[in-house]
C-alpha cells in the first residue's frame, strides 16, 4: 500500500472516530461526567439502521454507490439513538444524584444493558448491511489509492453533520444556551436559561452523532454488539487528546487518532515490527507524551 492510500484510509476512519469523539465530548462538557455507554449507543444506532435498511431496501436510486435506502437507514439509526439515550437520561442518569463518580459506574452498568438487549435481539455473530462492494475509483487508482464512492460518502457525511452542528453551535439560540451552560451552569441557570431543556438537547444531539457513527462503522467494518465497546477507547483517547470537554478539541483530536491509527502500518513498511494490530496502544502512547506536555490537551483550557 501507498503512503497516499494509508492516508485516505485513515481520513475514513476519522470521519467515524469524529463523529463519536463530538457526541462523547458534548455529554461530557453539559451533563459534566463521561458516559461509558456512549460505545454501545452507537451499536444501538447501526442495528437500527441494520434493521430498517431490511425493511426499505434499496429504494431504487443511489447516492455515492449507497442506496437510497441506506440513507433513510442512517436517520432511523440517528433517531433510535438519540431516543434511546433520552429515555435512559430520563429514567435512569436524571433521578440520580450521586455525582461525576457515581454516574459513570452507572453508565457502564447502562452499557451492559445495552449490549446484553442488543444480543437478545440479534445474537452475538457478526453481519453486514448487505450493499453490494464496489471497485475502488479508477481515477484514484494510478495514484496507489484504492477507496471506494461507499468511503467517499462516509467522509461526505460525516463533513455535512459536522458543519451543521458547527452552525447549530455558532449561530443559533440553542447553540448559544448549550455553550453557555458547558461553561458555567449555575450562571447560566440563574440568567433564565433552561439548563434541563439544554441538557435535553445534549443528549439528542450526541447520542444522534454516536448512532451515525455506529452506522458509518457498520459500513466501514461489520456490525456487531460489541462494535461500539470495541472502538470507545479510541473514541476516549480522541477525547482525552483533544480536551475534556471541548468539541472542537473532539474533532482535531478523533482526527488525529483516527490518521494514527491507520498510519501505523507505516512502521512496518520502514522495518519497524509493529503492525495494525498495535495501532490503538501506539494512539495511546502519542496521547500520553501530548498530555505530558499539555495536561489539558490540545484544545483545552489552561488552568491555573
Amino acid at each position: 500500500m501507498s503512503v497516499l492510500e494509508y492516508l485516505a484510509n485513515g481520513l475514513v476512519f476519522s470521519s467515524i472516530i469524529v463523529l463519536s469523539s463530538i457526541g462523547l465530548s458534548l455529554v461530557y462538557s453539559i451533563a459534566d461526567f463521561a458516559n461509558f455507554a456512549h460505545g454501545d449507543t452507537m451499536t444501538v444506532g447501526a442495528y437500527a439502521a441494520l434493521v430498517t435498511f431490511g425493511a426499505v431496501g434499496g429504494l431504487g436510486a443511489t447516492v455515492l454507490g449507497l442506496p437510497l435506502g441506506f440513507f433513510v437507514a442512517l436517520a432511523a439509526g440517528v433517531a433510535v439513538a438519540a431516543l434511546v439515550a433520552v429515555l435512559t437520561h430520563k429514567l435512569v442518569y436524571e433521578p440520580l444524584e450521586i455525582g461525576s463518580i457515581g454516574m459513570l459506574i452507572t453508565s457502564i452498568g447502562v452499557a451492559f444493558v445495552y449490549r446484553a438487549l442488543v444480543q437478545l435481539g440479534f445474537g452475538t455473530d457478526f453481519t453486514e448491511f448487505g450493499i453490494q462492494v464496489l471497485r475502488p475509483i479508477d481515477a484514484l487508482i494510478p495514484f496507489g489509492i484504492r477507496v471506494t464512492l461507499h468511503d467517499v460518502a462516509i467522509v461526505a457525511s460525516a463533513a455535512i453533520l459536522v458543519a451543521g452542528l458547527h452552525s447549530l453551535l455558532q449561530y443559533t439560540d440553542l447553540g448559544r444556551k448549550m455553550r453557555a451552560t458547558a461553561d458555567n451552569p449555575d450562571l447560566a441557570r440563574v440568567s433564565g436559561i433552561r439548563v434541563k431543556r439544554v441538557k435535553l438537547w445534549t443528549w439528542i444531539i450526541g447520542a444522534g452523532l454516536a448512532g451515525a457513527g455506529g452506522v458509518f462503522l457498520g459500513l466501514y467494518n461489520q456490525v456487531s454488539p460489541r462494535m461500539g465497546f470495541n472502538i470507545l477507547l479510541v473514541v476516549f483517547a480522541a477525547v482525552i487528546l483533544g480536551g475534556i470537554g471541548s468539541v472542537y478539541g473532539a474533532m482535531l483530536g478523533g482526527f488525529l487518532i483516527g490518521m494514527i491509527n491507520q498510519l501505523t502500518p507505516l512502521l512496518t513498511d520502514v522495518g519497524i515490527p509493529i503492525g495494525i494490530e498495535y495501532a490503538n496502544a501506539i494512539a495511546f502512547v502519542i496521547m500520553v507524551a501530548v498530555l505530558l506536555v499539555r495536561p489539558n490537551g490540545i484544545a483545552g483550557e489552561v488552568t491555573s
